[in-house]
């Protein structure tokens, strides 16, 4: 196998420079792992929190003028994990908690000696957090220190809750509760009040039983993150081993939570270049039921999506079809339960490629979506939750035929997953997974994938992580296996993974995502991350030389294909971020692959181009948020010059605006074989309060003369209840061209709780 001697070179050289360029006695300590912080607590050094039991209920106002507030003894002493770990906080919080027999209540004062200059950047429901003043709680309801519930505000009051899986290692923002904050700025800071429905959150019987809490505060014009029980900023609010006692909570019961929310929807379309608009009327119901204190049970019946925002369009340079995300709220709520795969890298400090979507062991878009169509579903259920030291996650749906404009039918299918784990050790857990897809009307149409996973977590902040899975479809036999084992240390000053996937040449998996088969991707993604005080006071918060290798061969040892990234990154003192970054690359092709109409399918063969890429990102705090992007270098056969910039302006935490494009020129070998690409996307959000919000996103692709709209109006006008106006066109700008393709849909939704 061929080494990239350049990239080491150049990494091992840009290393030393860093360590070497200033003189550590004129610095700050620089990070080396050990941190300020520990990485293990003993049960005795758990910080706790008392909460107060109250018969009177509070009233959410944001004023802390309750009687409950005057008898409850706050919490305070939180600890810096950015900028300086291990320091007390610049400001001073106060957290205060108590509780009855339906909720938990939380109050905060947030102490601030400049209130002038607290930032409040959005009031969506579910906003951005790095961007402005926040205050967070997780609440570790079983006690188990991996798996969590995360409740979150800012000044104005807005709203964002998800679900965290071990540790994060799997995070769901789309899980939602219908709890209730109100904030109130003060002379000297801000106050806030939640009040969090136990029958919202699942959680384990006995009286008296202590739960896992910690809390958490961004102070935005110090980029600046604090935790009550302290956390290396290696990790976020998401590390529950780290996280406090919530004790005195005497014989708390989470409930049934018996959730049901009927939907009605009208639509009129238009496909693109059809003869006349087609209006429909639907209706369903989704259903919520807590079986037991820990399992919950959702149904769906014809659910509908129309609300979802449409895909971005990107340019793709590849031989490889694009991943798109899910964004239907029945598939997402729960999502990283059913997760099985790599290690999560810690995302707060890293910017290089992740590479993790060579498979996707489980991908919902492949349910009810087919041919960039939307395919109907019959109804669909999911059971999710923890019984007997055992985690559950099954769904099992069904997808009804759908006769596309050619004639050509997508047929029904069942679809079914079964996600079990159990927590071992410490902080480690084993589990299984088996995933289905069967025809309705032709059963010997199927495909099946099941399998082990373990994470492992080691000594020294070491995490390993392993998979191995086999599939079954009718005729395919031999090589259907897929297997992955990865380590990962993650640290203040150097963090090393390093894994193996494997990819059998026969593997199958119709619910998943993957890009080929036959194939083994060795993979290394490390780096350093010194700080340095000389640095620091010219704007600078830490740098970060890193490299994410991945070489892919065959089951032979040949090699196919290889992405080297070899970066280094520089992260400002106010949020912004740069990176300069060189990509060899090879890939090997074994049938013609055309990039773009206008150039020559590229013949089977192997390919190698090395292309330098120069990215920043401002503060995303500031009025003005810049976005760039420059790409030179080769590109298959010829070389190719890419750009990307996007301008956003935030004049008032009410309103959003930006505007992108991405051009990208070809020059490809041969007379003619040049082509450009370009793609401008503007984006509007207008929030009216925090429960009303309308966004606005338009495409234009300029290759194809093909512009997209997609305008979305959204009502909370109950708790967990909408009102949604989805206008969609699609046309073509030529002359002559086919009639544009429109759609209105008004959609309702009313959950009723019992």
């Amino acid at each position: 196998m061929e080494m990239p001697v350049r990239p080491i070179r150049s990494f091992i050289a840009v290393c030393g420079a860093t360590l070497v360029a200033f003189n550590p006695a004129n610095a700050q300590e620089i990070s080396n792992g050990n941190g300020a912080l520990p990485n293990v607590i003993s049960e005795e050094d758990r910080l706790e929190v008392r909460a107060t039991a109250t018969t009177v209920t509070p009233k959410i106002d944001g004023i802390l003028d309750d009687a409950v507030w005057r008898q409850t003894t706050p919490v305070t002493g939180f600890i810096q994990s950015e900028p300086d770990e291990g320091r007390a906080a610049t400001q001073r919080t106060e957290v205060r908690v108590a509780y009855d027999a339906n909720f938990i209540y939380i109050a905060a004062y947030c102490y601030d000696d400049e209130p002038e200059r607290i930032v409040v950047a959005d009031i969506r429901r579910d906003f951005r957090m790095d961007n402005q003043d926040t205050f967070e709680v997780i609440l570790d309801t079983f006690t188990d220190r991996r798996n969590g519930y995360v409740f979150a505000t800012n000044p104005a009051g807005a709203r964002s809750d998800w679900q965290v899986t071990n540790e994060g290692r799997e995070i769901n923002p789309s899980w939602d509760a219908p709890w209730n904050v109100q904030t109130k700025r003060v002379a000297d800071g801000w106050t806030l009040e939640m009040a969090i429905p136990l029958a919202s959150i699942r959680s384990a019987e006995g009286d008296g039983r202590a739960w896992g809490i910690n809390f958490s505060r961004r102070i935005r014009r110090n980029n600046e993150v604090v935790f009550w029980a302290p956390i290396p900023r290696s990790y976020a609010l998401t590390r529950l081993s780290l996280a406090g006692n919530l004790a005195n909570l005497g014989n708390v019961k989470g409930g049934r939570d018996l959730r049901v929310t009927p939907y009605v929807a009208g639509k009129t379309v238009r496909e693109m270049g059809g003869p006349a608009f087609d209006e429909t009327a639907d209706v369903g119901v989704d259903v919520k039921y807590g079986l037991t204190n820990g399992l919950t049970l959702d149904l769906t019946v014809n659910p509908d999506f129309a609300q979802a925002e449409a895909d971005v369009q990107r340019v793709n340079l590849t031989q490889f079809s694009q991943f798109f995300p899910e964004k239907r709220d029945f598939f997402l709520e729960n999502s990283g339960l059913f997760y099985i795969g790599d290690t999560r890298r810690n995302t707060r400090v890293s910017t290089a490629p992740r590479g993790n979507e060579d498979l996707v062991m489980f991908f919902s878009r492949r349910m009810g979506l087919a041919s960039g169509r939307a395919v109907p579903i019959d109804g669909g259920l999911r059971l999710t939750g923890r019984e007997a030291g055992v985690e559950v996650a099954a769904l099992a749906l069904r997808s009804r035929s759908l006769t596309v404009g050619s004639g050509d039918v997508i047929p029904s299918n069942d679809y079914g997953v079964v996600r079990l784990r159990r927590n071992i050790f410490s902080n480690s857990d084993v589990g299984g997974i088996f995933m289905t897809r069967s025809g309705v009307d032709d059963r010997g149409d199927y495909n099946r994938v099941y399998g082990v996973d373990a994470n492992i977590r080691l000594p020294a902040r070491i995490d390993w992580s392993s998979f191995v899975v086999n599939s079954e479809s009718p005729g395919v036999s031999g090589a259907r296996y897929a297997y992955q084992t990865s380590f990962n240390r993650e640290a203040n000053f150097v963090h090393v993974k390093f894994g193996l996937l494997s990819i059998g040449e026969n593997f199958t998996n119709d619910l998943g995502f993957f890009r080929r088969t036959g194939v083994m991707r060795w993979s290394l993604d490390t780096g350093i991350r010194p700080r340095y005080a000389s640095l620091r006071k010219r704007g600078v918060r830490e740098m970060h030389p890193h490299i994410v290798w991945n070489y892919y061969t065959d089951q032979s040892g040949n090699e196919v294909a290889k992405r080297l990234h070899t970066g280094y990154t520089f992260f400002f003192n106010d949020g912004g971020v740069a990176q300069i970054a060189a990509n060899p690359s090879t890939e090997t092709i074994t049938t013609p692959f055309q990039i773009h109409p206008d150039v020559t399918p590229f013949a089977p063969g192997r390919y190698d181009w090395t292309h330098w890429q120069l990215t920043y990102s401002s503060d995303p705090s500031r009025l003005f948020f810049i976005n760039l992007g420059l790409t030179v270098g080769g590109l298959w056969t010829g070389t190719q010059r890419s750009t990307r910039a996007t301008v956003a302006v935030t004049p008032s935490y009410n309103f959003r605006a930006s505007l992108g494009v991405s051009r990208t020129s070809g020059d490809m070998e041969g007379p003619g074989q040049t082509f450009v690409r370009e793609i401008w996307t503007a984006r509007a959000n207008y929030s009216f309060t925090t429960n009303m919000f309308v966004d606005a996103l338009a495409q234009y692709d300029a290759d194809r003369e093909l512009f997209n709209a997609n305008v979305r109006f959204n009502l909370i006008h109950h708790p967990l209840s909408d009102l949604f106006i989805v206008y969609n066109e699609q046309r073509f700008t030529t002359t002559g061209g086919p009639a544009p393709g429109r759609s209105v849909i008004i959609k309702v939704t009313q959950m009723l709780a019992y």
